[in-house]
């Protein structure tokens, strides 16, 4: 029979986690990542539709659905004793549904700190705390290596296209454009991924225009209509998992945001 212990999850909640837990579900394609990083794969499962790593692994676990449209019967049969939820990847209505029937975990992150902080009580919850640790101390040491540059360059991070879809400041995503030494464009409004014209793109006059490869799988062929609205930016694609993963991805980030800034240079 394992302990329990009490945590509070990033809404506030007071919940009872068995300790350590033995059948975890994540709910969120990143954090099932982080779990087999930590070295609890034989811990995890389920996943997600959406999950990619590890590849090999991950494709032995039952499939619950989109992490906004989770299978609740498949859960129910996989009888969890934790599951793993983020505030922005899953469906609220859902997520509360699932909390009437078993433990869940649910995490909010808007920035680097919050990602620090989510992986070292991730870990402590699953009892992987003094690896939890050291991941956060390798990522630190990482990108306090990323070249700096005397003046921040005007950027904007596009996430979708028809209508283009941007990141504002209240996001993870733009706490990685600031780790890249780049300022985000979108300065107010309430909307945290904004929708954006051609012509609002063109005002912003932004010197470095990103896409992204997810949701919208952004490529080579899309540059050539962002050139024509800002003939002076640049326009770079971008690996999307690297600016918003915000767990043990991370690990790659580092080198990933080097090697960008000294192409854009």
């Amino acid at each position: 029979m394992s302990d329990c212990i009490q945590v509070t999850d990033d809404l506030g909640q007071e919940i009872t986690v068995p300790f350590p837990p033995q059948r975890i579900i994540s709910a969120v394609p990143s954090t099932t990542e982080f779990l087999f990083d930590l070295g609890l794969g034989d811990r995890v499962v389920s996943r997600t539709r959406f999950c990619r790593y590890p590849e090999q692994k991950i494709q032995r676990l039952p499939n619950i659905g989109g992490p906004k449209s989770l299978d609740e019967e498949k859960i129910a049969w996989l009888k969890p004793d934790l599951i793993l939820a983020n505030e922005e990847e899953n469906d609220q209505a859902q997520i509360e549904a699932l909390m009437e029937k078993y433990c869940v975990y649910v995490s909010k992150i808007r920035n680097v700190e919050d990602a620090y902080n989510n992986i070292v009580k991730t870990g402590k919850i699953t009892g992987c705390e003094a690896k939890a640790r050291e991941m956060v101390k390798t990522i630190q040491a990482d990108f306090t290596v990323i070249p700096k540059r005397a003046k921040k360059m005007k950027a904007l991070y596009l996430i979708w296209k028809d209508p283009y879809m941007c990141v504002s400041r209240d996001t993870f995503v733009n706490s990685m454009l600031e780790v890249c030494g780049f300022e985000n464009c979108i300065t107010d409004g309430d909307a945290r991924y904004p929708v954006v014209t051609a012509e609002t793109i063109k005002g912003l006059n932004p010197e470095l225009i990103l896409l992204s490869s997810e949701p919208f799988p952004f490529a080579e062929k899309h540059k050539k209509e962002f050139q024509q609205i800002v003939p002076g930016a640049k326009i770079e694609l971008v690996d999307g998992e690297m600016f918003a993963w915000y767990e043990s991805h991370l690990l790659q980030a580092g080198g990933y945001f080097t090697a960008l800034i000294k192409k854009i240079h």
